[in-house]
């Protein structure tokens, strides 16, 4: 089996990281909120790094910078520790 690791992407490099992801999938907070089935306000905390997601939320962050193909390369080296 399997196990993959959870990224390890410390406060406040994790509300960059989800700024630069939503701006490039041309979401605004709202429509990226409902894509991962959070509050537009979460979403906000996130970026302003005010709060830092749940396991479950990166979870599906993770699966969306897999939609975004080679800048997610760059994203991953830019943030990830």
């Amino acid at each position: 089996m399997d196990i993959k690791k959870p990224l390890d992407i410390n406060q406040p490099k994790v509300g960059k990281l989800i700024r630069e992801l939503r701006n490039s999938l041309g979401l605004t907070q709202d429509k990226f909120a409902a894509k991962l089935g959070v509050t537009l306000l979460t979403i906000n905390r996130w970026e302003n790094g005010r709060s830092k997601p749940s396991p479950l939320a990166m979870e599906k962050v993770e699966l969306l910078l897999v939609e975004i193909g080679e800048r997610e390369k760059d994203l991953l080296s830019k943030y990830v520790d």
